[in-house]
């Protein structure tokens, strides 16, 4: 009796030992390569998340119709978190401890500042569609990888036009942000306020609340303060609000909004009913889709009864997030490196210099001291009710903190 069961317990430890060897994780030799994703298609974001994701999931469906990475197909394990930042920490748990996911894409700022101690102990490289600058910060979140340009850096872009318009027309610049209420929306102000006191002008920051139908209050502290520009931190649909509240007000006559990247795109123009026209956007990504990176995900959309113009840019930005992602993947196995440690794709990322996205964005780089792709953005206008590039690619060139 005592041998038979030594037996069967020596069965079940070999079995386990095999499972955890080659039990298909995301980066056995012969399987699937799996990506996790978290996604908001329910929540607060949705509007600007559901294209994104979208995005994303293309760009996979595209791949692997094209021969995968190196003959193996990925797969993108993800859901909906409704923004939720619990549900979140849930579901990067389950992708990573179950799935064995070998890189992350994530969303929002929130969680992916909450999840960066474990996506850094995890060695789980990580690109999500939170551009806040403390996730470039390497001692803290070396894992983190940012596609897009900080909103820091997308505020001191801002910042420095308005200095040189301002210039121009003889007036002194008095700056209002209007942030989403959310570590999403504060992220940039600090920095914001840390140029304008350097440079001596006026500056302050209003929240808007969440689920708001009426930002009036809002709009009438910041005449109070003097606004003559301003620049807003949120999507689009709290973007469009504000400025079709600001024209009843008359204040789209006398100052210069300025959107970031979340509201500079097509759902804001068409929201705000006409109230956008001469609006500004600090754009990373491009609304030109006349570009050769645009190329691959429109055929791929026109093949599925869709179109890049209904999707909008927010899905050339899911699609080329997933499609870096996946060259450091690439280049890692194309190392002949285990893509099992996540310490070798974040050395393939960190090798990456100059990644044509086919002029989508400017060229990627990425350095084992600066995850930041680009700190480059154009800025555009809205002209007849499109976006229009005013300037060619500006550079914020501010260090990291």
């Amino acid at each position: 009796m005592k041998k038979y069961s030594f037996f069967v317990i020596m069965l079940v430890v070999v079995a386990l030992a095999l499972a955890a060897c080659g039990g298909g994780g995301g980066g056995d030799k012969e399987g699937a390569i799996k990506i996790g994703g978290l996604f908001d298609l329910t929540g607060p974001t949705a509007d600007v998340s559901t294209p994104y994701s979208n995005g994303e999931k293309g760009f996979v469906e595209w791949l692997n119709a094209n021969g995968g990475i190196n003959g193996r197909p990925v797969e993108l394990v993800g859901q909906d978190y409704a923004y939720k930042v619990d549900q979140a920490e849930q579901l990067y748990s389950q992708y990573v401890a179950q799935d064995k996911v070998v890189a992350f894409l994530g969303w929002g700022t929130g969680d992916t500042e909450a999840l960066r101690g474990r996506i850094a102990k995890d060695k789980i490289p990580f690109m999500s569609a939170s551009y806040s600058i403390s996730l470039a910060n390497i001692d803290e979140a070396p894992y983190n990888f940012l596609v897009g340009t900080t909103y820091s850096d997308q505020m001191i872009i801002a910042l420095k036009w308005v200095m040189e318009d301002a210039a121009k027309k003889g007036v002194d610049p008095k700056v209002v942000v209007f942030h989403h209420d959310s570590p999403f929306g504060e992220s940039p102000v600090p920095d914001g306020k840390h140029f304008a006191d350097e440079n001596g002008f006026a500056y302050t920051n209003i929240t808007m609340p969440k689920g708001a139908t009426d930002l009036t209050p809002q709009l009438t502290q910041a005449q109070d303060f003097g606004v003559n520009y301003a620049v807003i931190q949120n999507v689009s649909s709290g973007a469009a609000l504000l400025l079709k509240n600001a024209r009843s007000l008359g204040m789209t006559d006398n100052v210069q909004f300025i959107c970031l990247n979340w509201c500079a795109d097509e759902l804001f123009v068409k929201l705000a009913e006409g109230a956008a026209d001469g609006a500004l956007g600090v754009m990373p990504f491009t609304s030109d889709f006349s570009v050769p990176g645009a190329q691959d995900p429109k055929k791929f959309l026109e093949s599925k009864g869709d179109s890049l113009d209904n999707q909008g840019l927010h899905y050339l930005q899911g699609w080329w997030t997933a499609a870096t992602m996946v060259e450091g993947i690439k280049r890692t196995l194309d190392a002949g490196k285990d893509i099992n440690d996540g310490a070798n794709i974040k050395a393939s990322l960190e090798a990456m210099k100059d990644f044509s996205t086919g002029d989508v964005t400017a060229p990627l780089s990425f350095t084992p001291t600066d995850h930041r792709g680009s700190d480059k953005a154009k800025i555009h206008q809205v002209e007849g009710g499109k976006w229009v590039p005013i300037t060619d690619y500006l550079q914020s060139r501010i260090p990291l903190q």
